[in-house]
Order: structure tokens, then C-alpha cells, then sequence
């Protein structure tokens, strides 16, 4: 046993100081000696029989920092954590498979999960105990961390017995659970009947959403539902979908100022976010607003989706191509200080008398709720939009038109001055799949907008991707600036990347993203594909440093990675004419048919990919130069039709270097025209945009036919 290397007073310091995720670094200084996920920690462990204390987290999480401040940085409990414990310290998005693991063993004790995540392990990575956010004393109906390390350190060594037991209880829990559901229901749309059902069940028909606060966009529920409803003429699929975005994107999840979406909604109103912003989140959201803008033909859909763009580009993005993971919930020590306001500094920054009802600040703090009282912490507001532009325009006696360029002018004036405020953290790290998954929103945004700096950006971040994070042949998870880190990609890397290679031969028909993606199809099955269960691992064959190898279909925080390949591999499938890889894809779907029927709102983006199987694709073939084929791509992209695959080539192009081997493509080089086939039945060559406008509204009203 060893004892505090630290005294009070002495300037702190431990082996997190060699590491280059912010997050790790944050806790470099602790009186907490603390490892990173290694060899050294674990062999430390092993020769010392000494119980791990791994602690799990982010760098954007604000509960994390308190637990830091609260416990982490007292030098009591530290003393007792390092001498006890072997601590460990990981970043969940740089160790994503450990994360997903021991999360599963804390919601399998404690009956939910979230971060911080404090997890004991026995010293062959075991879970025997643990939790989420723990207050240094007891307080708010939790023990206090200080007296849970005496008891489980007590525990350990007294009765050792009892944690091999829970341990082993828990490991065969997590085994059983890796691989949960065994194959053996049936592929068809009765499956899908039941999501809808599910949904509705828990849906606020009040305020959007599903169940009540904390709130989290459910962002692949939300674009399963519009799917069913293109499919069913559900209309409250449709309700479901539009009133959760709409409520949404006037609620204080949404930063109005700024642009982008925080993590998630503390109340049942999307009033009050926990203010982090992640990359995923906002990747997710702008695709789904992008369609439901097309379905609809609400422009306010739209503009929330470029306006998230928009932020990602001028705050989120790497000038050398790659997106940053997060950004902090707090600034100056004070959670969403950055976003806050009260009427008195939104009238320094307007320069206007409230007192005049026709007034900017007047008009203002009505629209976006700022009262004196306020709406938050210490009378400040989260701006949000509780009323309507014609109930403000009649009470203010002012035109539409006026009220809305005047709330355009301040709103433009609040984030100049909020940019001289201090600004949150930005960890700075690049997470393979999630730039897999805003590549993808950047694609979507250039199709639906024409605006050509998302596809720039889009190319650029995959050609980066492509090149400098594949080391050796293998792709990479993820890296810091322009230093790559040695994680190899875990399997939701590689479908991410793969499906926005798809999106970008879609946008661009450039052989070489299609060529790209055939090259990571080979290597996901190759590394993650299991040959006698079928479905995909999420680490790699031969990762050694884990518990279990999961395979999990099952949507978090991020879309399931064998969702996310079964899509992929459909389209690249139905693009190439590889039935191979359609097979893979059909033996995962039926691999976890069980589990969409029990559990169809706990795999959305599966359930998503079953429908693209069951329904087949509308295969579109684009035949013309490139200013031919971008006026038809203007047409195709006006339709909402979510299950369409895109092969496009120049008139007679010979060149195999070139093009794809399409099945969409065989013999119709001819003309320029757009060929559309759905259900082995084809059009003949469309040669006008009236043409392609004419099919696709016919295909769109008539798919469920």
C-alpha cells in the first residue's frame, strides 16, 4: 500500500501530464495520481492487487468539472483515492469502446448512467461497484465520494470473496449483453409497425419530445418517424416529427445568437440547456432539419440548418481540414455564463431606450423572453422564443417586416458583443466518426442549399481524414491538432466515414469517393466482422486491453455502428452491384430482428436501414456535364424521398478510371437525361428538369404504394 505522494501546499503534478487530450489535461494538476489507460496502470494494479478507480468523462461535461473541483482537487480525497486505489483517468471519446463498456456495467448497478462516470474494478478490469456524479459529502440523496472510498476500499479488502462475486456477476452480465439478442426473427414491415406505436407512447404533445426533463433531441427517432410517415401517410408520425423540431429550435437548446445546438434540456421545455455543445449532436439534427424542411416546405427548417452549418465552419472547424469534438458548457468556472442575458446589457448593447415599446431592446427582450426576473441563475436569461412575430408586432404597433429585420439587426449585434465576452473551452480534438457524421450534414446542407462552402469543407475534412489519419493502411480514431493519435478506429469510425464517401460521390459522382468506400467496406469486414455470429464487433480482432468485444445495434449518443454499416453497405451494395456486401447487410439485419421487434425505440437508425431494405431503393441515374447534371441534382434535391441512391457520368465516358461499374449506369451514357427505377421498373430518359419534376413528385406522393 502507498501513501500520498502529494503534501498540502506542493505543486501538484501526475502522468496525465504527457497526454494530449484536453480532457486528460485538465486533471494534470490534481493531487490525484492519477494514470492514463495504459500498460503501466494496469500491470500496477495487477502486481499491487489493488482495486482500479477508473473515472470517465469529457472535457465539455460541466459535471465533470464539479466533481474535479469538489473532489479531485481536495487533498483529503485524494490522499485516500491514491492510497487505496490505482486511478485511472479516460476520455470517452478517445476511448469510446471502455466508455461504452463500463457504462453498461454502472446502468446495470444503478439503473441509469450518465458522466462523470466512477467505476472500481478489480485488477483484471472487472466492475464490482459504481456511479455517476458522486458530491464530495452526503448531499442531494448520494453518499459522499470521501465515505465511498473508505467503504469500497474496506469492502475489497475484507471481504473479497463478496467482489470477486458482484464482479464476476457483472462481467457475465456484460458478456451476455454483448452479443444480447441471437438471430431468428423475421425480416418485414410488421417490425416497423411498432416503432411509431412505441414512440407515441412517451411523446410530449405539448412541448415536443419524449418523456419529460432531462430532454435529449432523439434525433434518429425523430428521422425514423418522418421516414414511417413518407411511407404510411402517418400523420402523426409527421406531428411527432415537426412539433419536437419546432419547439426545439425556439427553446433555449438552441443558441439564437450563435447558431448550433447544446447537449440537451434539463426541463421538459427545452427551456434550459446544459450548455456543451458537441459536434455529433449538431451533425445529427441538421440532416433531420434538412429533410423535414423538404417534406414540409418549412423554410424555418432550413434556416436553423444552415445557421448550425454555419456555426460548425466559423467555430468548430480545423483550417487544415476536420472538425473539433466539443465545445464547454462553461466559462470563467460558470456554467452557460457565455450565453446568458438581462435586460440591462442587451440595452447597453443596442444603445436604445426599453422604455419605448416600439423599441430594439423593447422588441427584443420580449421576443426572446429577457425579463428582470429572468429565467435562470441570479435574474439572468436564456434567450428563447415563447411568443409569436405578429402577437410582438401588435403589441409593439409595429409591421412584420420591421419586427423582423429589427430582431435580425440585434441579434447580429448580441453575438458581436458576446464575442468579447470570455468564451468556453473548445476541446480541440478530431473524433474520426463524428467528422464522418458532419461531413455527412455538410454534404446534405450543399444539396439542399447549392452553397458550395459545405461540400468544400466536406471534401476537404475526408481528404484529410483519408490521408493523414490512415497510418500503416489502418484508420485512426482520432487525433489533436495536427498530431494523430495511435487509438485504431473503432468499427463506427470506419461506417461513418464509408457512408460519407457515398455522400460525397452523391454530391460530387467522383470515382474516387466511391472507390474509398469500397476500400473501407473490405476493411471493416475484415477487422470487425464476426464470420460465425455475423454483425459487427465494435474493437478491432486482436484489441486486447478490453473485457468484452460488443456487438450492439442499440443507438446511444451516436448512431449503433452496426446501423450505420448495414445502411452504408445497402447503398454501396445497390451502387457497385457487390450482392456481398448486401449480404452482410442482410445477415446483421437479421442478426438483431429480435431486437427491433422487442426493442424498436432503442435501435432507430437500425430500424432506419431495415426500412431502406424492405422498401428498396429509387435508384437515380444523372447522365450529362457537369452543369447538365447539377441543374437535374437541383431538381431531385427539391423531393423528399429518403431511400434514393445517385450514379451520375458525362455523355459516353468510356474512361474505366473514371466511372464506377453502376448497374444504374449500364447503356445509358447515351444522352444526357435522368433515368429513375424503383422497384425494377425504370423510366424512360427524362431530358427535361419539367421531366425529372414531374417522376420524382409522382414518386414522392406515391411510394407507399
Amino acid at each position: 500500500m502507498t501513501t500520498n505522494p502529494y503534501d498540502l501546499g506542493a505543486e501538484y503534478g501526475n502522468r496525465l501530464a504527457g497526454e494530449t487530450s484536453p480532457y486528460l489535461l485538465q486533471h494534470a494538476a490534481n493531487p490525484v495520481d492519477w494514470f492514463p489507460w495504459g500498460e503501466e496502470a494496469l500491470t500496477t494494479a495487477r502486481n499491487q492487487d489493488r482495486p482500479i478507480l477508473l473515472s470517465i468523462g469529457y472535457s465539455a461535461c460541466h459535471w465533470c468539472h464539479v466533481m474535479e473541483r469538489e473532489s479531485f482537487e481536495n487533498a483529503d480525497i485524494a490522499t485516500r483515492m491514491n492510497q487505496h486505489y490505482v486511478n485511472i483517468k479516460v476520455d470517452r471519446e478517445e476511448r469510446p469502446d471502455l466508455d461504452e463498456i463500463y457504462m453498461a456495467a454502472v446502468q446495470a448497478m444503478t439503473g441509469s448512467g450518465g458522466w462523470p462516470m466512477t467505476v472500481f474494478l478489480t485488477p483484471d478490469l472487472r466492475p464490482f461497484y459504481g456511479g455517476t456524479y458522486f458530491p464530495p459529502d452526503d448531499r442531494y440523496g448520494r453518499p459522499g465520494f470521501g465515505r465511498v472510498l473508505e467503504s469500497v476500499a474496506n469492502h475489497y479488502s475484507t471481504q473479497r470473496s463478496q467482489v470477486e462475486t458482484q464482479a464476476q456477476r457483472l462481467t457475465d452480465f456484460l458478456e451476455q449483453n454483448s452479443d444480447p439478442l441471437v438471430a431468428g426473427g423475421t425480416l418485414d414491415g410488421s417490425l416497423l409497425t411498432e416503432a411509431p406505436r412505441q414512440l407515441a407512447t412517451n411523446y410530449d404533445s405539448v412541448y415536443g419530445g419524449f418523456g419529460t426533463g432531462p430532454k435529449f433531441p432523439n434525433t434518429d427517432s425523430l428521422a425514423l418517424l418522418l421516414r414511417i410517415w413518407h411511407d404510411t401517410g402517418d400523420a402523426e408520425s409527421l406531428e411527432m416529427v415537426t412539433h419536437t423540431l419546432r419547439c426545439m429550435i425556439r427553446g433555449g437548446i438552441y443558441d439564437h445568437l450563435g447558431g448550433g445546438f447544446h447537449r440537451y434540456s434539463v426541463d421538459e421545455k427545452w427551456l434550459g440547456p446544459h450548455f456543451e455543445k458537441m459536434l455529433y449532436d449538431n451533425a445529427l439534427l441538421v440532416p433531420l432539419l434538412l429533410d423535414a424542411h423538404v417534406a414540409t416546405a418549412d423554410r424555418e427548417f432550413r434556416r436553423i440548418a444552415l445557421q448550425t452549418l454555419d456555426y460548425v465552419l466559423r467555430e468548430m472547424s480545423h483550417p487544415e481540414g476536420g472538425f473539433y469534438s466539443t465545445q464547454d458548457a462553461d466559462s470563467e468556472g460558470v456554467e452557460g455564463k457565455f450565453f446568458v442575458w438581462t435586460p440591462d446589457e442587451i440595452e447597453d448593447v443596442l444603445d436604445d431606450d426599453r422604455a419605448s415599446a416600439d423599441s430594439a431592446v423593447h422588441l427584443v427582450c420580449r421576443y426572446f423572453d429577457v425579463t428582470p426576473h429572468g429565467n435562470f441563475e441570479d435574474g439572468q436569461s436564456i434567450l428563447h422564443i415563447d411568443t409569436d412575430l405578429e402577437t410582438v408586432a401588435a403589441e409593439a404597433a409595429v409591421s412584420i417586416d420591421h419586427l423582423r429585420e429589427t430582431i435580425e439587426r440585434s441579434r447580429h449585434a448580441l453575438w458581436e458583443a458576446r464575442q468579447r465576452r470570455i468564451a468556453p473551452d473548445r476541446d480541440e480534438k478530431i473524433v474520426v466518426a463524428w467528422n464522418g457524421l458532419m461531413c455527412t450534414a455538410m454534404v446534405r446542407g450543399y444539396q439542399i442549399s447549392g452553397d458550395s462552402r459545405y461540400l468544400d469543407v466536406a471534401v476537404k475534412t475526408m481528404g484529410r481524414l483519408l490521408d493523414h489519419f490512415v497510418v500503416d493502411g489502418v484508420l485512426r480514431h482520432g487525433g489533436l491538432g495536427a498530431d494523430v493519435g495511435t487509438q485504431p478506429a473503432f468499427q463506427d469510425d470506419v461506417a461513418a466515414v464509408m457512408a460519407a464517401c457515398i455522400d460525397l460521390y452523391e454530391a460530387t459522382f467522383d470515382v474516387a469517393w466511391m472507390n474509398h468506400a469500397q476500400t473501407l467496406a473490405t476493411q471493416m469486414l475484415d477487422a470487425f466482422w464476426d464470420a460465425e455470429g455475423h454483425g459487427f464487433y465494435y474493437v478491432r480482432d486482436g484489441c486486447e486491453d478490453v473485457l468484452v468485444r460488443s456487438k450492439n445495434p442499440f443507438d446511444g449518443a451516436t448512431p449503433s455502428g452496426n446501423a450505420m454499416a448495414v445502411d452504408a453497405l445497402l447503398r454501396l451494395g445497390a451502387l457497385t452491384g457487390d450482392r456481398d456486401l448486401v449480404q452482410r447487410a442482410e445477415e446483421t439485419l437479421a442478426l438483431y430482428a429480435t431486437a427491433m421487434k422487442q426493442s424498436p425505440n432503442a435501435c432507430p437508425r437500425m430500424m432506419a436501414a431495415l426500412h431502406r431494405y424492405l422498401r428498396g431503393d429509387v435508384e437515380i441515374a444523372v447522365v450529362g456535364d457537369p452543369a447538365q447534371r447539377g441543374t437535374y441534382l437541383q431538381s431531385i434535391h427539391a423531393y423528399y424521398i429518403p431511400h434514393r441512391i445517385l450514379a451520375g457520368t458525362e455523355v459516353a465516358q468510356e474512361d474505366p478510371a473514371s466511372q464506377i461499374t453502376s448497374p444504374l449506369l449500364q447503356g445509358r451514357r447515351q444522352i444526357p437525361a435522368v433515368f429513375v427505377c424503383q422497384r425494377q421498373i425504370c423510366s424512360a430518359p427524362l431530358t427535361t428538369t419539367a421531366d425529372v419534376h414531374q417522376a420524382l413528385a409522382h414518386i414522392a406522393r406515391d411510394y407507399a404504394a
